[in-house]
């Protein structure tokens, strides 16, 4: 693995972390029609602004609040509520990407002991705890120290 990539899962938590602690949901109207009538903004206003019909502002703030909006249309409703767009992937229940990596490779780790213990128990030469847990870790570590697609097939 390059050591950029090997840098930018950190660098990627990093950014990511003022992130983690977002969990407002959205105004069941959204938020551009929300923002909007906050700051006391009509949708002919808007709509003018934006040089659009009123009728298209209202279809674009329907799509926000029903989740199919672009992210295009998104920015440029933003932008005429002098406001920007805020985008970002953040892993769920306050995890890093580091943690879902390594808790990945553990599980594909997991997979491939359950796999050969079953076999070695069958010969009669199954591993203590102690020598699984040590063998699951080198597989992770292999797995960490590879290339990354193979946790995801």
């Amino acid at each position: 693995m390059s050591n950029f990539k090997a840098l930018s899962l950190p660098l990627l938590d990093e950014t990511l972390e003022p992130f983690r602690a977002l969990t407002t949901p959205p105004p069941k109207a959204g938020w551009v029609r929300a923002i909007r009538e906050a700051l006391g903004m009509t949708k002919e206003q808007l709509a003018q602004r934006l040089d659009v019909s009123p009728s298209t502002v209202s279809t674009l703030e329907r799509s926000e609040a029903r989740e199919t909006i672009t992210l295009k249309s998104l920015q440029r409703l933003a932008q005429g509520l002098d406001c920007r767009v805020v985008y970002a992937l953040v892993p769920n229940d306050g995890k890093t990407l580091e943690k879902l990596v390594r808790e990945r490779a553990e599980a594909v780790a997991s997979k491939q002991m359950k796999r050969v213990s079953h076999t070695m128990r069958l010969e009669d030469q199954s591993l203590d705890e102690r020598q699984e847990k040590r063998q699951r870790e080198r597989i992770v570590q292999s797995l960490l120290s590879g290339s990354r697609r193979r946790l995801w097939r």
